[in-house]
């Protein structure tokens, strides 16, 4: 296997697959008396969504209109 310029390598397709590596997920690597392991890192309990939990948070009472004129710069 050859490192690329960038220090980028492929990890052999039959790897991905055994360890669960699939786009998005994040790995790690680890050096341990000389040697490098790749370990794929624990996946996060996935959390409500953050505009749920914000909702109603708002304190100021403007309209989506409003809102977008004031980002814009429209007056």
């Amino acid at each position: 296997m050859r490192v690329t310029t960038k220090g980028q390598v492929t990890i052999p397709q039959h790897i991905r697959e055994k360890l669960g590596i699939t786009p998005a997920v994040e790995v790690d690597f680890v050096e341990e008396k000389g040697r490098v392991y790749l370990i794929k890192k624990k996946e996060r309990k996935a959390s409500p969504r953050t505009f749920r939990n914000m909702r109603g948070i708002a304190t100021v009472k403007m309209t989506t209109d409003e809102i977008l004129a004031l980002t814009r710069g429209n007056k």
